[in-house]
């Protein structure tokens, strides 16, 4: 019997397209996870994949929109506020975008509106804002569970979901391999947080300095639980020269982190050969 495979997809905004890669892999490999968790874009991807979609219809997909410039321009013109008063719902806060529509104009839809319809169990985090905890969405609505994990403060509004404030997931666990460690016998991590790189024409500015912090601050909590608990396979694909907004990349992102797609299937090789080889011996 073969064994049962599951895999974490971390978040990091753009950096998250090298998930793709990911996806192919596996796909390639013949392997079909029994458990998914994601955060932010990992969640994202962790759906499409939940959802029966394979690495090269996501890359085919991701492309046909990121590509373009003016197809991102229409989409998120469609995401925009019914109303001023919806505009100025809490406040004036024009910088703040609704990330779940927002999400709803930009995802395929093969992604169905609830957790149940799913061919693959998806486990999303997200981080309670006034809980001070880590929140993991696994059941009803999928849209607003993946909207409240991929919510990144100052770009997109909080998620108000079973009465609490939820926003971006990676907060609290930017890489959830953990919320999967018993539900397959081999768990993959896939780490796309990346770290601040130093660019030798300018200083940071204050939008680098913030989301370049974060990253440091994501990296500490991941490092941390490393000593704790390890998944069976962790990779990190190279993404730390592009921002976390970076989607209109997409191509220069696939192209720098190719090399994860042959990196996961000789780690997994290697893993089956040590783990499971001698057994038949």
């Amino acid at each position: 019997m073969s064994p049962s495979f599951g895999i974490a997809f971390g978040g990091g905004g753009a950096r998250g397209l090298a998930h793709i890669h990911v996806v192919e892999a596996l796909d390639e490999l013949g392997i079909r996870p029994v458990a998914i968790a994601g955060s932010s874009i990992g969640a994202i991807v962790g759906a499409a994949m939940a959802s029966g979609m394979s690495g090269r219809d996501i890359r085919h997909y991701a492309r046909s929109i990121l590509s373009h410039r003016s197809e991102v321009a229409s989409r998120i013109w469609q995401a925009r506020p019914d109303s001023l008063a919806d505009l100025m719902k809490g406040g004036l806060h024009v910088s703040q975008f609704n990330v779940e529509r927002i999400l709803r104009a930009f995802l395929p839809e093969t992604i169905p509106d609830t957790f149940e319809a799913l061919q693959i169990p998806l486990k999303v985090t997200a981080t309670d804002y006034y809980g001070h905890s880590q929140a993991v969405l696994e059941k009803g609505d999928l849209f607003s569970a993946i909207a409240a994990s991929a919510a990144l403060p100052a770009v997109f509004r909080p998620v108000v979901r079973d009465g609490r404030m939820l926003i971006d997931g990676g907060i609290y666990n930017p890489v959830p391999f953990d919320l999967i460690d018993h539900e397959a016998d081999i768990v993959v991590a896939v780490d796309v947080i990346g770290g601040p790189v130093a660019n030798g024409t300018r200083n940071p500015s204050t939008i680098d300095l913030m989301f370049g912090a974060t990253q440091l601050l994501m990296q500490s909590i991941i490092d941390n639980k490393l000593t704790q608990t390890r998944p069976d396979i962790l990779v990190r694909p190279p993404v730390s020269k592009f921002r976390v907004l970076d989607f209109l990349k997409i191509d220069a992102v696939l192209k720098e982190t190719a090399a994860v797609k042959d990196e996961l299937k000789r780690k997994i090789d290697e893993t089956l050969n040590a783990r499971y080889e001698p057994q038949r011996h």
